[in-house]
């Protein structure tokens, strides 16, 4: 019976103890569990109530530092311009700006040039950079991109001293000649020959002024809110109708083709305006008793068919580096040229705009002392947009097709323009 009591008490004692021992292990598992860890350290739960939310619908970069210049959050924007790289901030200057923050609680801003990650180009990224506290512990860092709208401004800048000059010279050139008008009033000969030059300026400042408001109308105007099915011949002949006195006088002959009863969805003004445009400066850059063709194609894209209008001169022809220019605002091959045929460097610009408003483009190809070859490219009508405008389906009769390559002169390629390969094949 000893014996027996003794197991008993042992059993008891022995019992007693496992369940101390898993109440404490119970215990400090608990403790353990709510007891922050090194990674728990960097996560949202140190932010500021709310905060977290609002940094997620800024439009700036933001980066959030604690104490030991650790990254607590970062937007995905600052990682993408390369702000934050090992969970560290990546830029000197802005960990410098954020310590000092952190030491005296003052807010600081400061615009910098950052290299722009991948690109081995050297082109600089300009950010602005706004540091402020964030509670006791935290620093905010805002960064915003700079860089398209310094772009946007030097535009501005150099679109409004381009402007400045162009309008400065037949203004100037006005004032001039109305003096020596004044002076030559008992010389009827020279007063019909300063009269005459005074017309030629007048007609340049008003070219300009025209061509100034047409690139702010299709730069600022949705061409497709007024959008219609477009036939190609009847832009085509308006184009040729527009320059046809300077070609006669120069006797270059214009020679229309391709592939007839071709429709564009857009704008017919703008549209009339670019293939002007593009006929005209042919007209103006070939030498006299030349050519100039155009002609309409329909070209398969995985978006859906394309119109291909090309014009085709054999004048000066384009130089491979200016080629990359010719259709930026004021930009021209030969001033000493353009401003003897009047032109003011804007015609190939409103092109660009109205292509790509159309959801086209405009290439060039060209050989200097052969000629060039601009082409123009825009969506074709489709049948659902003619319904949605209400005017029915276009049709085409695929057997009134004329050959791309045969003009309606019956003027053989090979005579009447100069091939591009990329166009005429």
């Amino acid at each position: 019976m000893d014996v027996n009591a003794a197991v008993a008490a042992l059993a008891a004692i022995a019992g007693v103890c496992t369940g101390v021992i898993a109440m404490l292990a119970f215990r400090w598992s608990e403790r353990d569990q709510a007891r922050p860890t090194r990674s728990s350290l960097h996560t949202d739960a140190v932010l500021p109530p709310g905060v977290d939310t609002v940094l997620s619908v800024l439009r700036s970069s933001a980066v959030v530092l604690d104490e030991s210049d650790s990254v607590v959050k970062a937007s995905s924007a600052a990682y993408a311009l390369g702000l934050v790289r090992g969970g560290k901030l990546a830029v000197d200057a802005m960990l410098h700006m954020a310590r000092d923050t952190r030491r005296d609680g003052e807010i600081r801003q400061v615009e910098l040039d950052l290299p722009r990650r991948g690109t081995g180009r050297g082109e600089a990224l300009a950010v602005s950079a706004r540091v402020a506290p964030l509670g006791s512990r935290l620093v905010l860092l805002l960064v915003e991109d700079l860089t398209e709208a310094r772009r946007i401004e030097a535009v501005r800048r150099d679109f409004v001293a381009n402007v400045s000059h162009e309008l400065k010279t037949p203004t100037g050139a006005l004032s001039l000649l109305s003096e020596a008008v004044m002076d030559a009033s008992d010389d009827p000969e020279a007063v019909t020959r300063f009269a005459g030059r005074m017309q030629i300026e007048a007609t340049r400042l008003t070219n300009l002024v025209q061509e100034l408001i047409d690139l702010s109308r299709v730069q600022n105007d949705d061409p497709l809110e007024d959008a219609e099915p477009v036939l190609v011949d009847e832009l085509v002949d308006e184009a040729m109708d527009r320059s046809r006195h300077p070609a006669s006088t120069k006797q270059i002959t214009m020679a229309a083709g391709g592939t007839a009863d071709l429709y564009v969805w857009g704008n017919r003004g703008q549209l009339a305006a670019a293939l002007g445009n593009l006929v005209e400066n042919a007209v103006n850059y070939s030498p006299a008793r030349t050519r100039v063709g155009i002609a309409g194609r329909r070209i398969s894209a995985p978006g859906g068919d394309l119109i291909e209008i090309a014009v085709t001169d054999q004048g000066i022809g384009i130089s491979e580096k200016d080629r990359e220019r010719v259709f930026e605002r004021f930009y021209r091959v030969d001033p000493a040229r353009s401003r003897a045929t009047g032109g003011t460097g804007l015609g190939l610009a409103i092109v660009k705009h109205v292509a790509a408003s159309h959801g086209g483009e405009v290439t060039v190809w060209s050989s200097e002392g052969q000629g060039s070859t601009f082409t123009l490219r825009l969506p074709e009508a489709g049948a659902v947009r003619d319904r949605a405008s209400g005017r029915g389906p276009v049709t085409v009769d695929e057997d009134d097709d004329v050959p791309y390559e045969t003009f309606s002169s019956a003027v053989p390629v090979s005579q009447a323009i100069v091939p591009a390969p990329e166009v005429l094949p």
